[in-house]
């Protein structure tokens, strides 16, 4: 059963979410604060942990603060944040803090399951080994061996963002929308956010580009949407 780490601070609507995940066959672990979260991943339960799900309104340390503290720990445990509010700056601010995915409150049980199993499949490894590797200029993507290597270093990909590479270099030069990626890397076909996109190509940039303003791998069309370079 996939173990999801549930930190939200409101007790009823952690007890309501804990069941539910529980009835769909989820070992849940929970945690009230952003410090208790940490702590329970830094403890001989974090190797359990497939994913977790973060609100972002916690008492003493954010969620925002939350999500980074466990991105500088691990780039593959898959995190949904939860935003009370529809708000785009906290859901950007969210989405560059490297969570996967969000889900805004009060959100549905079939909405929140589905966002949970599509982020635990792209978790998965990935069967998109159309050639066993790529060498584009120093940057050597091994699609068999699911990693990203740049002049010999490499490159730590959170899920997400890992399936968002393979998917764009997979054919270099086509440009692929917004909408192509939100379902074929997010596996959203309804509800789609194109924010999700646009934040998971600033991460990937910030960590493949020599300069992120002005991208060689991961080029925006305008208009149109992403396609892989070096052309």
């Amino acid at each position: 059963m996939p173990h999801v780490l549930l930190i939200e601070d409101d007790a009823s609507v952690r007890d309501g979410m804990e069941l539910v995940l529980r009835r769909h066959g989820y070992d849940v672990d929970t945690a009230a604060t952003g410090e208790e979260a940490l702590a329970l991943l830094d403890g001989p339960a974090g190797g359990k942990v497939e994913l977790a799900v973060l609100d972002l309104m916690l008492p003493g340390m954010d969620g925002f603060e939350v999500c980074r503290r466990i991105r500088a720990r691990t780039a593959v445990l898959p995190v949904i944040m939860l935003t009370a509010r529809g708000d785009d700056h906290d859901i950007v601010t969210g989405l560059e803090a490297g969570a996967d995915d969000y889900v805004v409150k009060p959100v549905t049980a079939p909405v929140l399951e589905a966002r949970i199993r599509a982020a635990l499949r792209r978790a998965e490894p990935s069967g998109q080994a159309r050639s066993a590797e790529a060498d584009l200029t120093g940057l050597v993507i091994d699609r068999a061996g699911l990693t990203v290597t740049k002049q010999g270093v490499t490159i730590p990909l959170p899920p997400t963002e890992l399936r968002l590479l393979l998917e764009l270099s997979a054919s270099p030069g086509r440009v692929l929308s917004r909408e192509q990626l939100l379902e074929s890397v997010w596996d959203h076909t309804f509800l789609g956010d194109s924010r999700l996109v646009d934040a998971a190509v600033g991460r990937l940039r910030a960590k493949l580009e020599d300069l992120p303003a002005r991208p060689r791998y991961v080029q925006t069309v305008r208009g149109f949407g992403y396609r892989f370079g070096p052309l």
